[in-house]
């Protein structure tokens, strides 16, 4: 890229403590990858990767102690890049063994309110998100129009009611919301699913962000519905040329919106490049979950063969338990006797092996 990425993230980790196993649960372990301005990055893996973790961590929205414990989180609109995570060193101790951590000591309520300190001037007006459950997070006793104005008068220079809701009637209007002026005041639980998406759709562009987070957009919708919300997510990327994350587990939405994609899988990203080359079909050049996940993906010519569905086979990693070696060691079927015990017991970096193109598997490496 010959300019400084709108977002770029390296060596994140967000790990949370649970009571009953007395361990860490280690969600996003040395999450590694940048975003480019107006370009869309796909995010795809299974639950329990650590995709969603991952922008809300960006968003600085991690609430459970102990949260994000290192990295680093640049982000940039104007061509200056700041550190979503600055001074987070002086606010926790890590304790580690055989290069791994082991303890965490943090100040979670300093760093929450150091935090919040910085991202209240970009959160909703340089970064907004779209949540996985538009539902449950708009204000159920407030109407829809009143809490997209409410989002316009804090983050714009418009301050007056009638302008502020002048332009949520546009953004209503503008991604496809049936009667925008008769919505306008309904109350979230009077819309349907994916009347409320439409509605958190426009709250997060109507201050027109830098970059969209746009979280599972498209969960819980009706298959008819969900083809709307693409659609439209489709044209205001055509339109108006957005920054956008797209975290998803459909790869069929991931391959029309993306121009990049990042697989993640164990809390890490383990394929990250092209999507055009990551989506294609066959085994060349990408990493065995990827090729795993594109073969377990219904195709005309299966559906015609009634043939069966491949199957990932093994379970999903535990992160409490993360293995020394590979993470997708135990379930991979590209494992070869030259490797194996590089696979077993030292875990491979992200590495480049084509244009942009990077992978975290010993297949690839010398």
């Amino acid at each position: 890229m010959t300019t400084a990425p709108i977002l770029k993230i390296e060596d994140l980790r967000t790990y949370f403590y649970s009571r009953s196993r007395q361990a860490f649960i280690r969600s996003v372990d040395g999450v590694t990858l940048e975003i480019a301005k107006g370009e869309t990055l796909g995010v795809v893996g299974e639950s329990g990767s650590g995709k969603s973790i991952t922008a809300l961590s960006v968003m600085g929205l991690i609430s459970a102690g102990p949260g994000v414990i290192s990295g680093k989180i640049e982000f940039g609109s104007d061509g200056s890049q700041n550190n979503l995570l600055q001074d987070l060193e002086d606010f926790v101790k890590l304790t580690m063994r055989d290069g791994r951590i082991m303890d965490v000591s943090k100040d979670v309520v300093g760093w929450e309110r150091n935090t919040e300190r910085t991202m209240r001037k970009l959160r909703g007006k340089e970064i907004a998100m779209i949540f996985q459950n538009p539902k449950s997070c708009l204000n159920p006793f407030t109407p829809v129009g009143k809490q997209i104005t409410e989002a316009i008068q804090l983050h714009t220079p418009i301050k007056t009611e009638l302008e502020a809701k002048d332009r949520a009637l546009t953004w209503l209007d503008r991604v496809k919301m049936d009667s925008p002026r008769l919505r306008f005041d309904n109350y979230p639980y009077g819309l349907s699913g994916g009347m409320c998406q439409r509605a958190m759709i426009a709250m997060a562009l109507a201050c027109e962000p830098s970059l969209l987070i746009a979280d599972e957009p498209t969960t819980g919708l009706d298959a008819t519905i969900q083809s709307k919300i693409v659609d439209l997510l489709a044209e205001l990327k055509s339109e108006l040329g957005s920054t956008t994350m797209l975290i998803s587990h459909d790869i069929s939405i991931i391959s029309r919106l993306s121009d990049r994609v990042a697989v993640m899988y164990g809390g890490t990203v383990c394929d990250y490049g092209p999507a055009r080359e990551i989506l294609s079909t066959g085994l060349e050049s990408k990493h065995p979950y990827t090729s795993a996940l594109l073969a377990s993906i219904p195709s005309a010519q299966n559906i015609k063969e009634k043939g069966y569905l491949q199957a990932i086979e093994g379970d999903v990693l535990d992160t409490i338990n993360v293995p020394a070696g590979c993470r997708f060691y135990s379930r991979c079927n590209r494992v070869t006797e030259m490797i194996r015990e590089k696979c077993a017991g030292h875990e491979p970096d992200l590495r480049e092996i084509g244009s942009g193109h990077k992978v975290r598997c010993w297949l690839y490496f010398d």
